[in-house]
């Protein structure tokens, strides 16, 4: 398998950063007429009406009922309103907007930074190149699974359990996000623990696979402890879960961290599940991704949670996608994958940059995690290779067990 991003021009080119301004995309319904809650809705990204954000486009969409009127807007915020950086962005585009009155709907759909803002922001330290050379994972997906003490696990048996997903062939290893330094796993020894096994995976395979130790807290300092910890015995990844520590915390971490930063996006559903009120994907990520976060979870193909394959794809194509010198994100695909989705994950989005996190898909395999972990390789050797999953499995034990153990989850 080689590696690389391929997309067709118009969406490798559709957010390149403009030195010019900085553009905000809604979708907002509103009764008639339309251009009165348009013209509010610039006052209001412009931060007031001496300053409104200007109309660059208008197109009519869909209305979602009588007496509604509909369109997609992009609006052209004034750079000297957004001197604040990520921060002074996310306040004009996510605030108020969202308090206007007559609406039917508001959905910010995207963003695209304008350079004054862009270098206010540090962006990625790592991104995809750098993940891949610390996990030794040039070219194809990164494999990997999640451990998970907040279901009863104590610090020995989190360990253990990483021991045997790390000689089983594991790229990396996910901490819980709902565990972050609980009383029954504290991140300290859960660090002591987890780092130890991690050495004894490298001397027994002479691979070190990451593992993303989750240091989200409820107070910054605490927050840049843990990653300290982390460091000194020996991690290569600290997880945060996004919507709790907020960008400020986040922005914090990425000043201080010395390895990559993996953002969970834990309570995406109430932020994204209404067609018509919140906030889309790639707008979502353009903020964590000027913040610097250099992981972003991106849900699955047929996955276990509420989200069309669409979504997901638009998700991946987001993260791959150019935002002028801002590094890209690396894609997670997570959420009941077991590799039965590789034929159609890459058929809508034909790159192997991404995470690929199975929990039951390669610790449930009937005959084990390395069987697994064999399985879901087999898998996207064959999704890439175009052949179909049932003839790959006849030549790979471990692919046809696995499509006989979670055939029905198959997408496509």
């Amino acid at each position: 398998m080689s590696g690389g991003t391929v997309l067709p021009d118009a969406e490798r080119d559709a957010r390149v950063v403009s030195p010019a301004a900085t553009t905000a995309r809604y979708r907002i319904a509103a009764p008639t007429p339309l251009d009165t809650a348009v013209r509010a809705l610039a006052a209001t990204v412009g931060l007031g009406p001496d300053a409104p954000a200007t109309v660059q486009e208008l197109t009519p969409a869909p209305a979602p009922a009588a007496g509604i009127e509909a369109a997609e807007v992009t609006l052209a915020l004034p750079e000297e309103r957004l001197e604040g950086g990520v921060l002074a962005l996310a306040e004009a585009v996510l605030d108020a907007p969202f308090d206007l009155p007559g609406l039917a709907g508001l959905r910010l759909l995207d963003v695209v930074p304008g350079a004054g803002v862009a270098a206010q922001a540090p962006g990625p330290a790592f991104g995809i190149p750098g993940t891949r050379e610390l996990a030794g994972v040039p070219e194809r997906p990164i494999l990997g699974s999640i451990v998970k003490p907040s279901v009863g696990l104590s610090i020995e048996e989190t360990a253990e359990r990483v021991r045997l997903l790390g000689v089983a062939g594991l790229d990396f290893i996910k901490d819980d996000e709902l565990l972050a330094d609980q009383a029954h796993a504290p991140l300290a020894a859960r660090a002591e623990g987890v780092g130890a096994a991690i050495d004894e995976v490298e001397r027994e395979t002479g691979r070190r696979p990451m593992f993303a130790f989750n240091v989200s807290a409820d107070d910054v300092d605490r927050m840049l402890e843990s990653h300290d910890r982390v460091v000194e015995a020996g991690g290569t990844c600290v997880m945060v879960s996004l919507n709790q520590v907020g960008l400020a915390g986040a922005l914090a971490l990425r000043r201080h961290t010395r390895v990559p930063i993996h953002g969970h996006r834990n309570g995406w559903g109430f932020l994204a599940r209404s067609p018509d009120w919140g906030i889309a994907y790639p707008a979502y990520l353009a903020l964590w991704r000027l913040v610097g976060v250099d992981h972003m979870h991106v849900n699955g193909f047929a996955n276990k949670f509420w989200e069309p394959d669409e979504s997901v794809a638009a998700s991946l194509r987001a993260c791959l996608a150019p935002m002028g010198d801002v590094p890209r994100a690396m894609p997670v695909v997570s959420s009941g994958q077991w590799g039965g989705q590789s034929v159609t994950q890459y058929a809508a989005v034909p790159s192997l940059d991404f995470m690929y996190l199975a929990g039951g898909g390669i610790q449930g395999h009937p005959d084990g995690p390395e069987a697994g972990v064999r399985a879901i390789t087999a898998a996207w050797e064959a999704a890439t290779a175009g052949v179909p999953l049932e003839e790959k499995a006849a030549a790979v034990p471990e692919l046809r067990r696995s499509l006989e153990r979670f055939g029905k989850r198959r997408a496509g």
